[in-house]
């Protein structure tokens, strides 16, 4: 569960998010270079755990448009 992972004060969301509602995900830095992730909608929900370095790669391809939406 995300309060296993980090403490509340550690996640953030993405500057692009808002407060509208909309799906966002929100990311803590860990030790062991690890980041969580979890739903914003969902602060006491489950919550990923992946390394650093699969983090930024995930983040590099998502910003450089390879991942499009489905029609």
């Amino acid at each position: 569960m995300a309060p296993d992972v980090a403490e509340e004060s550690a996640w953030f969301k993405s500057s692009y998010s808002n407060d509208t509602g909309g799906s966002c995900v929100e990311i803590a830095p860990l030790k062991d270079r690890q980041v969580g992730i979890r739903d914003s909608k969902d602060k006491q929900g489950p919550a990923l755990v992946v390394p650093t370095s699969s983090w930024a790669a995930f983040v590099t391809v998502v910003q450089s448009g390879e991942f499009e939406p489905h029609a």
